[in-house]
């Protein structure tokens, strides 16, 4: 099979989508916060990773396809299952006995099980609002990209990211965050995230006109008319293309 522009491009936008979304979930745990309006916003880090994904979904629906971005969001959940299932065995091993020594300057059994092994729930919740929000995204912007004809890519970008993060927020919200703090602070750490959420997906659609321009112009791939289903990942032509 040839490596040609549209496959090495379909490569590039996996393997980034699957490393923002396996990083987003391992720094997720830790919460920060800033000062505005004269108030206290707390989120979780995890945000500076997960914007990528916004944008990339988009990316990989408006060129290859609902079906296909539905694949790969299929193959990223699969993707945090096994980095979780690796993370559990490798806490499950044995320690070095030296490690446990006083003088020992490696990483300590405690400070592994704090940075991975307590994460189990924030894995495992992080998991089911990923899946639940990212077949919503798919088919939200899919629903603006049929209604519009492939008009305003903006509103089917920013669009689809408000509902589907409103679910992802609320969901691994509870999930994570049900028994560790009050229900106001609960209300705020959600409202927070999803303001975030949505502050970002309205500052990054010039990026995704930047990324649609350049792929349409620099690679010659034009975008998946909103009656196909699944495009030709390898560089065919429309008659290889998967229509509804």
């Amino acid at each position: 099979m040839k490596l040609d522009a549209r496959l090495s491009l379909f490569i590039t936008l996996v393997a980034t989508f699957m490393t923002c979304l396996v990083v987003g979930d391992l720094i997720g745990g830790k919460l920060t916060s800033f000062h505005l309006f004269g108030r206290e916003w707390v989120f979780s880090v995890g945000q500076i990773a997960f914007p990528v994904t916004f944008i990339l979904t988009d990316i990989l629906n408006e060129f290859y396809g609902r079906k296909v971005v539905r694949r790969v969001t299929f193959l990223a959940f699969a993707m945090v299952g096994l980095s979780f299932l690796i993370i559990y065995a490798a806490g499950a091993l044995r320690w070095w006995p030296v490690a446990a020594q006083p003088d020992w300057r490696g990483v300590t059994p405690s400070q592994f099980e704090s940075v991975f092994t307590q994460a189990t729930e924030i894995q495992l919740a992080s998991m089911a609002a990923f899946l639940i929000a990212n077949l919503v995204d798919i088919q939200v912007f899919f629903l603006f990209k049929r209604i519009t004809r492939n008009r305003f890519l903006w509103l089917r970008a920013t669009g689809s990211t408000a509902v589907s993060q409103l679910i992802d927020t609320i969901v691994i919200s509870a999930l994570v965050w049900r028994t560790k703090l009050s229900f106001g602070e609960y209300v705020t750490v959600v409202f927070t995230s999803y303001f975030i959420k949505v502050s970002i997906a309205i500052l990054v659609t010039p990026i995704i006109y930047a990324l649609h321009e350049l792929i349409e112009k620099k690679y010659g791939i034009p975008p998946a008319p909103a009656e196909v289903a699944s495009a030709d990942i390898t560089g065919g032509t429309s008659g290889d293309a998967k229509r509804d």
